[in-house]
């Protein structure tokens, strides 16, 4: 994010106090007043010069006065400052990777499993709320249709996917359709889509329905009507993901209002939101950061969202990411996100 060019003209000073009064607030969950900041700071500075740097990072708005306090907080533009050029990463434990490998590695043949794992490890490792999508299907493309007739004007529908894939299912049609009729249907839908992918065959269908019908002869009509239900709800699916360790953040003061933990949960639970930020960060690269207002989401203003995509091969298949308070421990929390994505991408890939 850019920032205005007021705000790139923070001098050395005001980036150290403000990188200490960040620090500060996160180790100890406190507004944090000039005496003590000056003492933190490690320069040799009078409260009287650290607080007018104070008055002016406020008047900025990288840092705001709690009624209550002589103290400072920062804001969500102060966080945003911090994250993007003055914090320090801290790499993970290298036991702690080691273990996230391990158990990984244990899981790795079985997909559900493996994202409920890293949800919970996530979860662990952050002492947060861990998330994870469940990883979406490689583009489909559909490669042959047959269909088989049953009793009761039912049909047996025999689909093959990128040419290996075979799912059958049964639908229900108007009228009894002979043999003869349903080998036609299905060499006219083989011809009109075989390689295309699912989006693209309802893209098609549907343009084909509403086209005027006077080029189209029975068969395509008929092959086209029945190809309509054959399709009609399969695809990619919505995003969907797993969540793990929602009530670390009962213990969050910033959290801790009863009614704004209700309705946190509410939204967990009815996956509303996050599926859109979600969704935002699977089509970006690496990992992103969502601090207070930021996500557009009322519900998130006192939460930060951390969240990194993991591949197959060289295709993002899924997102996961932390969901915690803005006080958050961001130089520890951000690289334990990126490593989770960069072992889990490991984990599918080997599974190959």
């Amino acid at each position: 994010m850019t920032h205005e060019g007021r705000d790139e003209a923070l001098g050395e000073r005001a980036q150290h106090l403000l990188r200490i009064l960040i620090e500060t607030y996160i180790r100890d969950g406190q507004p944090v007043g000039s005496r003590a900041l000056s003492r933190e700071s490690g320069l040799q500075l009078s409260s009287a010069t650290v607080r007018n740097v104070m008055a002016d990072l406020e008047e900025l708005g990288f840092v705001s006065s709690p009624h209550t306090s002589a103290g400072r907080v920062p804001t969500d533009k102060g966080y945003r400052l911090f994250v993007d050029t003055l914090l320090r990463l801290r790499p993970p434990d290298e036991a702690a990777s080691a273990e996230m490998r391990r158990q990984l590695e244990a899981h790795q043949d079985n997909p559900t499993e493996l994202i409920a794992t890293v949800s919970q490890m996530l979860s662990s490792a952050t002492r947060l709320a861990g998330v994870v999508t469940l990883p979406r299907a490689r583009p489909t493309a559909v490669t042959q249709i047959e269909f088989m007739g049953l009793s009761e004007n039912r049909v047996l529908v025999v689909l093959v996917y990128n040419d290996r894939e075979v799912q059958n299912r049964i639908i229900q049609l108007e009228r009894h359709y002979s043999p003869d009729e349903l080998k036609r249907a299905s060499s006219y839908l083989n011809e009109q889509f075989r390689g295309r992918s699912l989006r693209e065959v309802r893209q098609e269908i549907l343009r084909q329905l509403s086209e005027a019908h006077a080029h189209m002869n029975q068969i395509m009509l008929e092959a086209i009507s029945v190809a309509q239900q054959v399709f009609e709800g399969s695809g990619e699916g919505r995003l969907e993901y797993v969540i793990k360790g929602e009530t670390n953040l009962m213990g969050v003061g910033e959290l801790s209002s009863v009614e704004k933990l209700r309705r946190l949960f509410e939204a967990f639970n009815e996956k509303r939101d996050f599926l859109h930020l979600l969704d935002q960060s699977l089509r970006a690269e690496g990992v992103q950061i969502f601090i207070g207002h930021e996500s557009g989401y009322r519900i998130l203003d006192d939460c930060s969202v951390i969240t990194a995509p993991y591949a197959d091969g060289d295709t993002v298949i899924g997102v996961l990411g932390v969901i915690g308070p803005t006080r958050m421990a961001y130089e520890r929390v951000i690289p334990i996100v990126d490593m989770t994505a960069k072992l889990l991408s490991a984990a599918l890939n080997s599974r190959r």
